[in-house]
């Protein structure tokens, strides 16, 4: 099949796509947060209050790789184009 100029200009200007990765990425970052205040909260911790060194829970070590796993897959969210 092929196609006319005519034809190709008209589906240019009638198909478009919208992306809102900016909003997408920032409702993930957010989503992510929640997700490890809570894993602290249950653990018994405040979020953000812990430091690293060698003293650190093995509960805190899994909430900390479960949110760099959550904000890495937020990533797909950010440049994932919105109809």
């Amino acid at each position: 099949m092929k196609l006319s100029p005519k034809s190709l200009l008209l589906l240019a200007v009638t198909t478009s796509s919208a992306s809102a990765g900016l909003l997408s990425y920032g409702i993930c970052q957010s989503g992510c947060n929640g997700m490890a205040v809570a894993c602290y909260s249950s653990a018994g911790f405040v979020f953000g209050a812990v430091t690293a060194g060698a003293g650190i829970p093995a509960a805190i070590v899994g909430c900390n790789t479960a949110l760099g796993c959550c904000m890495a897959s937020c990533v797909v969210a950010g440049i994932s184009p919105v109809p």
